[in-house]
Parts: structure tokens; C-alpha cells; sequence
């Protein structure tokens, strides 16, 4: 059932080997208590990533909400989870806003994204999961969760850490030693603790040092000849001056209640095409999150996963459609089922009427808005390397066969394309660039190559991989994931 739950023995922690199953839950205080883990699991990616492209974070919070609920209707209580902000966009946003494009652009090329995701997984329910691993097989999708997540390094490099470089190193260590020597829980947040040390880092600075003279994106605009420019491009640039590296001006002018700002979207083709490539990534995450699920329940969930893939997309379709942003299936909410044995939806439930409750809060948007680009930009040499070590994580979960030329060229030329940034202009108004090119030549390298070595190589599975127990090519296809 998507709503009704029955009390799991009496109410109170399931005893030892025992779990709490999906339509089932605990006391309403005990649940309320496991929804309240989950929204400081999903907390910090959830409005981080907004911040990082240039995103209202107060209506990133709000729309998980109403886009976890949405999930959880879609696909009958079956599936828990919670649907936070996606990373896959990010290398295509930055992407967007370095051609000049605006935030109405962005959710519109995002929009389009997950109407694309929307008709896959309908494709996947009608037509069955093993479609996947023939068209995207775990060496395509390991490429392209790579490429997206090293495309983003010109974006910690030019935008994030010249910013306040001391800052930016000290909150990177700091987000390093958290993830290291921390355990369990704390661990799982490391990242949210080195952005709280890193905002208080930054105005304790402030108070002792004084400002900091640096650039910063879109603001002090000059050309070369020093005159002040309207809008941000290649020959008209911010330039360094003073000012303070945490400013609360926005926090106290913002009221306690209220909508967050809305906007539209708008359309233009050249933003969809950087967008579209995330579509398999996400097809990557929210496969391997059923994967996961499916494990800890003990359920079969291959009937569902189809739907599970659509309502990601119906999310992240609705969630942009008003400005906000892109949405994924969380693992941190995984760890937290995990450490809890308590699979129930109740809990996500609830916690997504928190999470709407938050993004009615204006104020709490501001704070997460002042965050200083120093901290961000030691906070993203973390994120951004995760996204793309997550697609050598596909690889090595799935035994990528790299001594085969047909899995090593498409893979080697698609990820330098991405990660230089590579462009080639179809027409004046159509170019093909970074993340676009490269997941194009990953993708269509791959399967030609593969058609065209096919009776060298044998009969294609679709995997990519070698198994264990044979020399050729070949063996049983295992599902992509980057949980």
C-alpha cells in the first residue's frame, strides 16, 4: 500500500534479526524520531548542491519534499527512500551558466531531462529491467558518472577556491579527517560538519583579519580596459576588492515565512543537449538504490524498478518546472535504514513534511545562501571527485574488462573530451561540448565498436565485463549501480 501502515510488534525497536518492512511502523514518536535522521541524512547534499548551481536551496528543500511523496505514491510504498538533490546536473549546469545561460534555462534543459527519465523508466516497466544493461552497459555508465563528476574541476579551479584559498584548503582537510576518522552517522555527514566549520572559520576570520580582497563571480564586473561591464563573460570578468567573507544581510532582511522564489522555465537546445547526459547517470543511481533496497528487504523489487526510475523523473520534471532543483534517490537515507533495520515509508513521509516546512522558511535559505565561496570550494574537490569516482566504482563492482580495446578507447577518448571541455560546433547556434561530447562518444563508441568486433569477440551480452570464471568476454550482466 502506498499509505496505511500496520505497527510492527509493540510499537517500540524491533528486537534482534527482526526488521521494520515498508507498510509497517513503529510508535508515531519513534517514527517521527526515524524521520528526523533522515532529513539530517539528506540535508546537507540536498542544499549544497543547490548553492553549487546557483539555485535557490530554500525551494530545493521544499520540492524533495513534495518529490519524495510523489515517489512514494508512484511506486506503492514499495520502494523506501528519499529524493534529494541530484549532483549528475551539476557539470552540465556550470556548463550552462559558463555559455551565459540563466536559471530559467537551467531547470528548463533539466525539465526536459526528466521527461526523458520519465519515458525510460516507462520503457523499463513495460519492456523489463534487463533493457538497461543492453543499451547502458556498467562500462557506459561508470564513464559517465566519471565524466560528469571531473568536468567540474575548472569549476573549483576558476570559480570556488581563488575565492579565499586558505579557507577553501583548511575546510577540505577538515571535510577529509570528518570522513576518515568519524564513524557511522558522523561519518555520513562529513561533509554538512566541514560546511558549518567552514562558515564558522570564515567569520571568525572576518573578526580577527578583516576582509579578504578577492573576485567574485558576477560581481565588480570590468573588461580589459577597466570599465564596468553589465554581464559576465570571456572579455569582461569580475575583479578582486575587499569584502567580508560571511555576509548576514540577505539572512536578517529575509522574513521567517514564506514561498521561496518560483520561476518558469525556458527552453533552448543547446542547454538540453548538456543536460541529457545526466539522464543515465540517474538511471544508474536509481537502479542500484532498488538494487540496494531489494537486498536489505528481501524483496524482489524488479517488477517496480521501471516506476521507481519514472517517478525519479516525474520529480525531478516537477521539481524544475517551478525553478527548483533536479531530484535522485539518496544513499545517505540507505545508510540510515541500514544502521536502523526500519524500512518504513512513514518515516519518509514524514520527513518530507519537514523538509517542505524548511523550504517555507525564507530566512533559513538566506544563511544557507551566505555561505562564502571559500567553503564551497573546499567542499567541492570532495563532492565533485565523489561523483566521479562513483563511476570507477561501477566499473570495479561490475569487472570492467579494460584489456579489451572495445571497453578501454571509448571510455579514454569520452572522459578527456569531458574533462577538457572539448567543443564541436555543429552549427553557430548547435555546439556539442564537455559532458555532451564525451558521453556521445562513450556511448556510440561503444556499441559500434562492439558491433563491429562482434564476430572477433563472440556474441555480446550487453555487459562489458569479464566474469571471474571465463576468459572471454562475456558471463551474466550486473546491473549498474553507485550506491
Amino acid at each position: 500500500m502506498a499509505i496505511g501502515w500496520k505497527v510492527h510488534g509493540d510499537g517500540k525497536t524491533p528486537p534482534p534479526g527482526e526488521v521494520v518492512r515498508p507498510d509497517e511502523r513503529l510508535s508515531w514518536p519513534r517514527t517521527a524520531g526515524i524521520g528526523a535522521q533522515h532529513v539530517v541524512a539528506m540535508f546537507g547534499a540536498t542544499f549544497v548542491f543547490p548553492i553549487v548551481m546557483g539555485l535557490d536551496p530554500n525551494l530545493a528543500i521544499m520540492m524533495s519534499g513534495v518529490a519524495t511523496i510523489l515517489f512514494l505514491l508512484i511506486v506503492g510504498g514499495r520502494v523506501p527512500s528519499y529524493l534529494g538533490t541530484s549532483a549528475s546536473f551539476v557539470g552540465a549546469v556550470a556548463a550552462i551558466r559558463a555559455a551565459g545561460g540563466s536559471s530559467a534555462e537551467v531547470t528548463g534543459a533539466i525539465l526536459i531531462a526528466g521527461l526523458v527519465l520519465a519515458a525510460v523508466g516507462l520503457l523499463i516497466h513495460f519492456l523489463g529491467p534487463a533493457v538497461i544493461h543492453a543499451v547502458f552497459p556498467p562500462v557506459v555508465t561508470g564513464a559517465v558518472v566519471m565524466l560528469i563528476g571531473f568536468n567540474l574541476a575548472p569549476v573549483v579551479a576558476d570559480v570556488y577556491w581563488p575565492q579565499d584559498e586558505w579557507v577553501a584548503l583548511l575546510t577540505l582537510t577538515f571535510a577529509v579527517l570528518c570522513a576518515v576518522l568519524l564513524r557511522g552517522f558522523w561519518a555520513r555527514i562529513a561533509i554538512l560538519l566541514a560546511l558549518v566549520f567552514g562558515f564558522a572559520l570564515s567569520w571568525i576570520l572576518d573578526k580577527a583579519a578583516g576582509q579578504i580582497t578577492s573576485a567574485l563571480p558576477g560581481q565588480n564586473l570590468r573588461d580589459a580596459a577597466g570599465k564596468a561591464c553589465p554581464q559576465e563573460g570571456p572579455y569582461c570578468v569580475a575583479t578582486a576588492f575587499p569584502h567580508d567573507r560571511v555576509s548576514f544581510d540577505g539572512v536578517k532582511a529575509a522574513d521567517w515565512f514564506g514561498f521561496p522564489d518560483l520561476h518558469g522555465p525556458d527552453f533552448k537546445t543547446s542547454a538540453i543537449l548538456l543536460a541529457l547526459p545526466a539522464v543515465i547517470a540517474l538511471i544508474a543511481e536509481n537502479t542500484g538504490h532498488v538494487k540496494a533496497v531489494a537486498a536489505m528487504t528481501g524483496d524482489d523489487l524488479d517488477p517496480v524498478l521501471g516506476r521507481a526510475i519514472a517517478a525519479d523523473g516525474v520529480g525531478t520534471a516537477l521539481a524544475s518546472s517551478v525553478g527548483g532543483s533536479p531530484t535522485t534517490t539518496y544513499a545517505e537515507n540507505i545508510g540510515v535504514m541500514a544502521a536502523t533495520r526500519i524500512y518504513s515509508t512513514a518515516a519518509y513521509y514524514l520527513a518530507a513534511v519537514v523538509a517542505i516546512l524548511f523550504g517555507l522558511c525564507p530566512k533559513f535559505g538566506a544563511l544557507v545562501a551566505a555561505t562564502p565561496g571559500g567553503v564551497l570550494g573546499g567542499i567541492t574537490v570532495v563532492l565533485y571527485g565523489m561523483i566521479g569516482l562513483l563511476g570507477a566504482k561501477i566499473w570495479i563492482e561490475n569487472r570492467v574488462d579494460f584489456a579489451d580495446p572495445v571497453n578501454l578507447v571509448p571510455v579514454a577518448a569520452g572522459i578527456i573530451l569531458a574533462i577538457g571541455n572539448v567543443t564541436l560546433t555543429i552549427t553557430d547556434d548547435f555546439p556539442l561540448q564537455g559532458i555532451a561530447l564525451g558521453t556521445i562518444a562513450v556511448l556510440v563508441g561503444y556499441h559500434v565498436l562492439n558491433a563491429i568486433s562482434g564476430t572477433r569477440r563472440g556474441p555480446d551480452t550487453g555487459a562489458g565485463v569479464i566474469a571471474p570464471e571465463e576468459k572471454e568476454i562475456g558471463g551474466p550482466v550486473r546491473p549498474p549501480t553507485t550506491e
